[in-house]
């Protein structure tokens, strides 16, 4: 059995796990979430505990297992605490800024970048050249985050772009003549 699996999800006070068939809604202060559980993965709900296994032990239920657990884990965890991801901007010119639900984005382009805020996210511009994405669900968070760091990613030879704040870019020497 995989060992992700094995582990239960632990679930804080404020927290309520409603466990209806396969429909898992959890319910905290941030918010609510909801997934639908395969018919392969057995969900067992105990006072403060949830535990998953496979089903009659197939091979998809002992797969399933582990990534319902992880899944179920960031929705306890996002619903609780939330989830933050921060990007700065590195580049003569760059800049960001909200204004309203959109993202207005200064790349070096010949244009400005205007992107709409998804559904569940909210962005903040602290100063012109931070990003703060925040939500509940880590799925969204992460991939607006990727969306708006694929508009101009770090290069190598300057490192300009736009890069997560614990990124680490490798520099590349410059041509030599």
């Amino acid at each position: 059995m995989s060992r992700i699996a094995s582990a239960p999800v632990d679930i804080p006070k404020e927290v309520a796990v409603d466990l209806d068939g396969a429909s898992l809604k959890i319910k905290g202060p941030k918010g609510e979430l909801v997934h639908r559980v395969h018919e392969a993965v057995a969900v067992e709900k105990s006072e403060q505990q949830l535990a998953f296994s496979g089903r009659d032990g197939s091979v998809d239920g002992v797969a399933l297992a582990g990534t319902t657990r992880a899944v179920v884990n960031n929705m306890v965890v996002g619903v609780s605490e939330g989830f933050e991801r921060r990007l700065n901007l590195v580049g003569v010119g760059y800049r960001a800024q909200m204004k309203g639900n959109v993202l207005n984005l200064a790349l070096g382009f010949s244009h400005p970048i205007e992107m709409p805020v998804p559904e569940g996210v909210s962005i903040e511009t602290p100063s012109q050249t931070e990003i703060v994405v925040t939500g509940i669900d880590k799925q969204k968070v992460g991939q607006t985050a990727a969306v708006i760091r694929g508009y101009r990613p770090p290069e190598p030879y300057k490192g300009k772009g736009v890069k997560y704040s614990d990124e680490t870019i490798i520099r590349k020497e410059a041509k030599k003549k």
